[in-house]
């Protein structure tokens, strides 16, 4: 996502580069490329106009300090004012109640019913106790894929096939989330092709009904401005308290995300990315206009990896590099961590000044399977001791795992090289600065 935004970006600051400050002059190129990269990415021209006039006022009104170029001046006030575009500071997500009951709305195809099922997951894991509620009454096949996703992430569903009366469907579960002691009740209001009065009417009846703490209105971001227009339409009926911005990992121009906040003045509460139910983001305005702009979003990244973080096993690890004792068990561990954290290519993109090298390259998220075939072709002694592994044993290996020989040599050869380095860094106390760190 905003890989041409951010290309275009980077091209509009390049003009002031080799500037000795800002004038009106040498800024009026800078903010004519930033308004049409803007439009370029599906953000309404009227948006775009007003946004680069407040980045050429603050400008002109800035000292460029020697300590600093007028390029790298202008980067900053360009993020500074679209993270205040795009809400300014993280939304509250409001989940009390007796039950809290979250309204979940949006145009058929939009991924409301993964989102319910992320939405539940999430929870979950913040030690609520979530029941789903299938209220798309005319897709038998939402109310299966809700409880198939209900099934995965060991979450209740409720369902009632034979009942057509979206209403009282609502109203029933949020009755047995009372009675079975569930504290969220997140209902998966049924979508259509396009906004329509029969629509608007039922989910309107079901707010009424059950009086949310929470209504989301869930945005396919791939359809650009025509969700913007979408999503006015929705809350000048609903009044809803939060956007979510779905299909984040597509080839999109991210002028939903610009804009859409101006528009219904409502703030983006989460993100959402691929049909893994953990790939779901509370949204920062300020860590999307960095990752916008190419700055990265090391934040996020450590806030990833932290989720993955098993004191325990990081202590062990510790204690094993400490002792140059690093073997296949730990590198699978290690792996295993990193994969959870989400798309590869996205985890990379977070590190500053890595975006724009990688935007072109093909990173499979497959590429570990190759690697972790290896290990488990290995016996547990062999894993304990790379050393074990001698010529006849890389022949099975290569055979357990599907590979060929140079691809296990490749391997070990990698893996010994890493092997030195770890040694050589114990040697320096690297390690003992580092692991106190990590934990942090």
């Amino acid at each position: 996502m905003f890989n041409s935004l951010q290309e275009k970006l980077e091209s509009a600051f390049k003009n002031l580069k080799g500037q000795g400050r800002i004038t009106e002059i040498n800024i009026a190129s800078t903010i004519k490329e930033i308004r049409r990269a803007l439009v370029d990415a599906d953000v309404n021209y009227k948006i775009a106009k007003e946004f680069t006039d407040k980045v050429k006022d603050k400008a002109l009104g800035e000292k460029v300090l020697t300590s600093i170029s007028p390029g790298q001046l202008m980067t900053k006030i360009v993020k500074d004012e679209l993270a205040e575009l795009m809400g300014g500071q993280e939304a509250v997500f409001n989940a009390k109640g007796n039950p809290a009951v979250i309204l979940i709305a949006g145009l058929q195809g939009s991924g409301k019913t993964t989102f319910s099922g992320k939405l539940a997951n999430y929870l979950k894991g913040k030690g609520l106790s979530p029941l789903l509620v299938a209220a798309d009454i005319y897709r038998p096949a939402a109310m299966e894929q809700l409880r198939v996703l209900g099934e995965q992430i060991g979450v209740d569903v409720h369902i009632e096939l034979e009942n057509k009366d979206a209403v009282a469907i609502a109203g029933n579960a949020v009755k047995e989330a009372r009675s079975k002691n569930k504290n969220v009740v997140i209902i998966d209001t049924a979508g259509r092709l396009a906004v329509d009065e029969m629509m608007m009417t039922e989910v309107a009846n079901v707010k009424n009904a059950v009086n949310p703490q929470e209504i989301l209105f869930v945005v396919d971001s791939m359809t650009g401005q025509d969700a913007v227009n979408t999503a006015k339409a929705f809350n000048d009926r609903l009044d809803f308290t939060g956007v979510v911005l779905t299909k984040l990992d597509g080839d999109t121009r991210g002028g939903a995300a610009i804009s859409i906040k101006y528009t219904v003045n409502k703030p983006i509460k989460f993100t959402s990315s691929g049909e893994k139910l953990d790939t779901l983001d509370v949204f920062y305005p300020e860590r999307m206009a960095q990752r916008i702009l190419g700055m990265g979003d090391i934040t996020s990244l450590v806030e990833k990896a932290q989720a993955q973080f098993d004191e325990e096993e990081a202590k062990k690890l510790e204690a094993k590099l400490r002792k140059n004792k690093f073997d296949f068990a730990d590198f699978k561990m290690q792996l295993e961590q990193i994969k959870k954290m989400g798309n590869m290519k996205d985890l990379l993109g977070m590190i500053p000044g890595l975006g724009s090298k990688i935007k072109d390259l093909d990173i499979n998220d497959d590429a570990f399977k190759g690697i972790e075939a290896m290990i488990n072709s290995m016996t547990p002694a062999e894993r304990a001791d790379p050393d074990l592994i001698d010529g006849n044993r890389k022949k099975r290996i290569a055979n357990g795992s599907g590979k060929n020989i140079q691809d296990v040599n490749n391997f070990m050869k990698q893996f010994d090289q890493m092997r030195q380095m770890m040694k050589n860094m114990n040697k320096m106390g690297a390690f003992g600065k580092m692991m106190p760190g990590m934990k942090k």
